[in-house]
């Protein structure tokens, strides 16, 4: 998966080094459940006004893109 260091950070001194998005402190997991709970992406954005929607859409194409890579068969 390629790194996309302007989307998420991982540092030990940010929720002892949860995945969050970039400039905040809230973590890529609490948009997944946000969205498996049935929320949409702008109750998310709402909630958490410090995540832009680039940020979120981008970390969800992030996701998708790692679904693609494990879903696909070894040669």
């Amino acid at each position: 998966m390629t790194s996309h260091p302007e989307l998420i950070e991982i540092k030990e001194g940010i929720l002892g080094g949860t995945p969050v998005f970039v400039g905040t402190r809230v973590p890529i997991q609490t948009l997944i459940d946000y969205l498996e709970a049935g929320d949409r992406l702008d109750d998310f954005l709402e909630d958490f006004p410090t995540v832009s929607r680039d940020q979120a859409i981008g970390a969800l194409e992030i996701a998708r893109e790692a679904l693609r890579v494990d879903a696909s068969p070894s040669r």
